[in-house]
């Protein structure tokens, strides 16, 4: 990308995050908080999760994330009107004062999660700041950047994390200080994790965020797109904008590690005798006559030793391993490091997809991305098609990948948990 037009992109280093202005529900115009709620855009698994979400509430969120029309531009503008109607009408709301806030999830299984929201500068690859670790589909990125601008507002975070050093170090200190008081609100989601939200106003508070993060960069671990949605229309904006800036969760993982799991894959129009008959003689496949769990078990087991995958949807699981290193070396490129190329989202993409299946990974009429494994299976089994379930890659072979400077394939993992949607927005024209 051309930085002429952002002279100051290479005259500041480290992270840099702002406060911001939040808008919020007000609690007595909704429901509930939970009601409202909603997991990120690229999570809801549509079409029965959009409607169960638009149902729990009029105001829900998801309006406004994932608005339903005949047409993009309809959609948008549909967006951007509600998003109006709701702050004239008092249903969202701007915080009095800039600050950044702290958000908290935690889930019965002993999960705890802490980070800081605020608007961080968006910068360049070049300045290492902000590490990818995903290619991204330019039409997700364009319908994307198309809601940014019709709504004026960045409607989620997108979560990133950084390493620091276990300790109380200045961010972590003032993160478990603020804690100890009341939150702006506290609400269960219907997935059992709790939420808390508190502001952070204090200029000294402020001020030793700001210093801590200036010493770390971020890996991306889930909002790819709305990163690269961000660089989109940073460049369409003369700088200085509100637009240099976009919304995120930074997460100390050293603190509070995160889980990683798995993206799977459903294959639109490929019934799994297909899928099944043109693996003959270039992978081991096996029919599993177990429940989704133990079919899971042993992918797991599978996976210690190679590359190993799933597919369903005809009933049964067949545990697909053991690629023949021929057709390996005749598909998967040789330009990236050993542990690229021998990642499953690279033997699925290089080999499976392309060479094997010929589906392409950026046709929407082909290939769905669902993070429910559950999910995946019954629309497989509903639709006709074929689900290819995946084990999830370890996060410090994701790190170290991204320092290398190489994207795995799109939608290799899925870190969690992820911030809601609809806690809190930032809107650009405040």
């Amino acid at each position: 990308m051309n930085t002429a037009g952002h002279p100051e992109a290479t005259a500041r280093r480290g992270l840099e995050l702002t406060p911001f202005r939040g808008l919020r529900y007000d609690p007595d115009r909704v429901g509930s908080l939970a009601a409202v709620t909603s997991p990120p855009y690229d999570v809801v698994v549509r079409p029965d999760g959009l409607h169960h979400l638009q149902d729990s509430d009029p105001h829900n969120i998801v309006r406004l994330i994932l608005p339903q029309a005949d047409t993009a531009g309809a959609r948008n503008e549909q967006a951007a009107k509600t998003l109006r109607r709701w702050l004239s009408e008092g249903v969202l709301t701007a915080d009095p004062e800039p600050g950044l806030y702290v958000y908290e999830q935690h889930d019965g299984d002993g999960m705890l999660q802490r980070g800081i929201i605020g608007a961080l500068r968006v910068t360049e690859p070049s300045e290492g700041l902000v590490l990818p670790h995903e290619d991204v589909m330019p039409h997700v990125v364009a319908d994307r950047a198309a809601l940014m601008r019709a709504t004026s507002a960045n409607l989620e975070p997108l979560l990133l994390t950084y390493r620091g050093n276990g300790t109380a170090a200045d961010a972590t200190a003032v993160i478990e200080h603020t804690v100890e008081r009341p939150p702006l609100f506290s609400t269960t989601t219907e997935d059992g994790f709790s939420h808390r939200l508190w502001s952070i106003t204090d200029p000294t508070d402020l001020a030793r965020i700001q210093s801590d993060l200036a010493r770390h960069q971020a890996l991306i671990a889930d909002g790819h797109h709305r990163w690269a949605t961000y660089r989109r229309l940073r460049a369409e904006h003369p700088s200085p904008s509100p637009w240099d800036y976009g919304l995120v969760l930074l997460v100390d993982t050293a603190r509070y590690p995160l889980r990683v799991r798995a993206i799977h894959r459903l294959l639109l129009g490929l019934p799994v005798p297909d899928a099944l008959a043109a693996l003959d003689g270039l992978f081991r496949v096996r029919r599993l006559e177990v429940p989704l769990s133990g079919a899971l078990e042993a992918l797991a087991d599978a996976a210690c030793a190679g590359n190993a995958f799933l597919l369903a949807g005809d009933g049964a699981f067949h545990l697909v391993d053991h690629p023949e290193p021929a057709l390996l070396a005749r598909t998967v490129p040789t330009d990236r490091p050993a542990a690229w190329r021998t990642l499953d989202a690279t033997v699925l993409h290089a080999t499976l997809l392309a060479e094997i299946w010929h589906i392409p990974e950026d046709d929407p009429t082909r290939i769905a991305y669902i993070h429910d494994t559950a999910a995946t299976v019954e629309k497989a089994e509903r639709d006709g098609g074929t689900a290819v379930l995946m084990h999830p890659v370890r996060e410090d072979v994701v790190r170290e990948l991204a320092r290398q400077g190489v994207t795995m394939p799109r939608k290799s993992t899925s870190f969690g948990p992820k911030p809601a949607s609809g806690l809190v927005l930032r809107a650009l024209d405040l």
